[in-house]
């Protein structure tokens, strides 16, 4: 197979209606992915005030600016669907409409557009027109609930369960899925509702399964994999550092506790009864080195133990640096495309788009003079 280096989207046309948190993100993976995104910003722009220069999730993009409230804005706009084969909006429902780029607006220039929509509680319910951010899609689900420690609050997992897992990677299959669909003979565009709420259940799929089979008491900190389990979890190190460990199987225990030099004086694995006295164990022995010591112990071994990095940290770790998991671009460290491709590889070849700074090249290259025209 030849290699193209332009990544397996390369091709296809991707209107990002500009946004903040995971509407942003969808669109970064598919511009890392190879697709042309051109992600329309409003003059003066919103959101959450990032410098744009280091706005990550708007890498690889470009940027026209476009007032959707001016008299021209919508048929701008428009006219960068007709050539686009992707539209993704974050809009609270109705707000698209009543701009007239929805859906209805777009089909009937565009029949095969791809329409993603990116909102947390969905396009109907009771609370559909309602605010929220990741904290709130995920407490609702029984996600937040999951996460922490017994007798204390919820930990809250920075917006990465919600925003970018239930919400980002699901919108993103969505719309792979869609487009699929409209390039096959007799498909046509469809809009795809990607509510976070609905994506960060679907996440919980498994402890659901579990819950039913009478395997996972619905209560922090009680189960094996939330912390409840001695040997997965984290414990801290001498000098005030952590080392995660996930040494489930029995050979990884085997392992583990026979690294940990406690062998002999561990209790059984599964004797459940005597988990608070195995967790004493464990903790005391880990306190007696450094991570940085603990972390030479265990490295390249079965027994499942991994130091806990940093985010500054974490791209020095020696097995993401040989394999790339983090480049350097425009003097940003930030994590590199994923996933990898044999035969169209992927790469930042942009930085975060600046407002406004490529309208005239996409004009040019879409076809679309009247984009620099006065009013846009």
């Amino acid at each position: 197979m030849a290699v193209t280096g332009n990544g397996p989207l390369a091709g296809v046309r991707v209107v990002e209606l500009a946004g903040i948190g995971p509407g942003p993100f969808a669109a970064m993976l598919l511009a890392d992915l190879g697709a042309d995104v051109v992600r329309v910003d409003r003059p003066g722009g919103g959101g959450l005030a990032i410098d744009p220069a280091y706005d990550v999730t708007n890498r690889n993009k470009r940027s026209v600016l476009i007032d959707l409230k001016s008299a021209g804005g919508p048929g701008r706009v428009l006219e960068l669907v007709e050539r686009a084969d992707v539209l993704i909006e974050g809009f609270r429902p109705g707000v698209a409409e009543r701009l007239g780029v929805g859906p209805a607006d777009c089909h009937a220039r565009n029949p095969k557009l791809v329409y993603g929509r990116m909102t947390g509680w969905g396009q109907e319910g009771p609370l559909a027109h309602s605010a929220g951010h990741d904290i709130a899609y995920i407490a609702v689900t029984g996600a937040l609930g999951m996460i922490g420690n017994p007798g204390e609050p919820p930990a809250v997992p920075a917006n990465l369960v919600g925003d970018y897992a239930g919400g980002s990677l699901y919108l993103v299959i969505g719309v792979l899925a869609a487009l699929q669909h409209a390039r096959t003979p007799g498909g046509a565009g469809q809009v795809v509702d990607a509510a976070i709420v609905d994506g960060t259940a679907h996440l919980t799929a498994m402890i659901h399964g579990m819950v039913a089979a009478g395997g996972w008491q619905d209560r922090r900190g009680a189960n094996l994999l939330d912390g409840g389990c001695p040997f997965y979890g984290t414990y801290e190190t001498s000098d005030g550092q952590y080392m995660a460990v996930g040494a489930l199987e029995q050979q990884f225990y085997d392992e583990f506790v026979r690294l940990l030099g406690i062998a002999e004086e561990a209790p059984a694995r599964k004797d459940t009864a005597r988990w608070g006295e195995l967790r004493e164990a464990v903790a005391a022995r880990f306190k007696t080195r450094t991570r940085a010591q603990w972390t030479e112990v265990f490295e390249g071994t079965d027994a499942c133990v991994a130091p806990v990095l940093s985010l500054r940290e974490a791209p020095e770790h020696p097995h993401l640096a040989a394999r790339g998991t983090f480049t350097d671009f425009g003097g940003i460290t930030q994590p590199a495309p994923a996933p990898r491709f044999s035969a169209t590889p992927t790469a930042v070849t942009g930085g975060p788009a600046r407002p406004g700074a490529d309208t005239d090249a996409v004009a040019a290259d879409w076809g679309v003079p009247g984009l620099t025209g006065k009013g846009a």
